[in-house]
């Protein structure tokens, strides 16, 4: 997995490349919680390069949401893959999470 940090505007975008599992899913925890804790306004993660995630990895993205929601921030996801959409729908968190098509319209 391959995690580049874009900053947007006032907002960061972590775009992610890659399997995300138990093995990948704590650097991109470390992705998520730096650019939370770096105070950035919106954080919008880029899942479109993505075709496999599994519970580690949405756990990760759950503690993300918890912890800028915690700090009165923004965060969104951008770009699911049919396979990752699949596991948001399933799980019901399709209603939980911002989604959006892609990072720029996020």
């Amino acid at each position: 997995m391959e995690i580049e940090i874009r900053t947007h505007g006032r907002g960061t975008v972590i775009v992610v490349q890659g399997e995300v599992d138990l093995y990948t899913s704590p650097k991109l925890r470390e992705a998520v919680v730096s650019a939370i804790e770096a105070k950035a306004p919106s954080v919008t993660v880029d899942l479109s390069g993505v075709g496999y995630m599994d519970s580690s990895g949405v756990a990760t993205l759950v503690e993300g949401l918890q912890l800028s929601r915690g700090r009165g921030g923004r965060f969104a996801l951008a770009g699911l893959t049919p396979g990752v959409q699949q596991v948001f729908q399933f799980a019901k968190l399709d209603k939980v999470f911002e989604i959006h098509p892609d990072a720029e319209t996020a």
